[in-house]
This record gives structure tokens, C-alpha cells and sequence, in this order.
């Protein structure tokens, strides 16, 4: 959100729509859009990379008759499991990074909303 927008929505709050700001489809929109497409690509490839052991694991856990193997097979999966669950969980943090950013925007305009009916009062 630039100056101008900001002064816009500042002269005539009523006209701003906060509605289109929190929905889903947003959000979306701005995780694939360029900004973030570096993130989107590094979140995937990490995805992959960890998704190939975890699936290869599984695998050898029901082949193997050895204890030991099935023990070592598992908890190379639970590993890879975890570390897809974080990469969501950093891939969602991402997401909310913007949301966040106006949500802060939209206080600074409170904040400023409000000091002016301040000065407005003391006069």
C-alpha cells in the first residue's frame, strides 16, 4: 500500500472495502504471484526433496525383515515427515506475511485517524 492509497482510504473510509483485504482468494493470489514466486519455489523443491526419502523409506520399512533396518527406515520417515510439516508451516507463515504487513497499515491509519480528531478536539 503506497502514500497515495492510503491518503485515499484516509479521505474517505467509507469508500474503502476491507472485505476484498481478508479473504483467501487474496492470498493466494499474492503467494503465487512474483513476489513470492521464489519462496513458492524453494518451499516445492524442499517438498520434493524430502518427499522422495520419506516415500523410499516406507518402501524399504515393508520390505525388510530385519529389526533394525525397519527401525532405521522409520525413523528416516518420521524425519522427512517432520520436515515436510515445517516446510507448511513456513509456507503458511509466508502466506500471512502480507496480510500481517496490512493489518499494520491499517492501524497506522487509526493511529493517525485518531490524532487528528485529537488536534481537532484541542482547538
Amino acid at each position: 500500500m503506497n502514500q497515495e492509497q492510503m491518503k485515499k482510504i484516509f479521505e474517505d473510509p467509507l469508500e474503502y472495502d476491507e472485505s476484498k483485504e481478508d479473504s483467501f482468494r487474496p492470498l493466494i493470489r499474492e503467494w503465487f504471484g512474483r513476489k513470492s514466486r521464489w519462496i513458492m519455489i524453494n518451499v516445492y523443491v524442499w517438498f520434493l526433496i524430502f518427499l522422495v526419502p520419506m516415500t523410499m523409506s516406507a518402501v524399504l520399512f515393508f520390505k525388510t525383515q530385519q529389526t533394525k533396518f525397519q527401525i532405521m527406515s522409520a525413523a528416516v520417515f518420521v524425519c522427512c515427515a517432520l520436515s515436510i510439516g515445517f516446510l507448511k508451516v513456513f509456507a503458511w507463515v509466508m502466506l500471512q506475511r502480507n496480510s500481517i504487513k496490512r493489518e499494520i497499515k491499517r492501524l497506522e491509519l487509526r493511529v493517525a485517524e485518531l490524532t487528528r480528531k485529537i488536534d481537532e478536539g484541542k482547538r
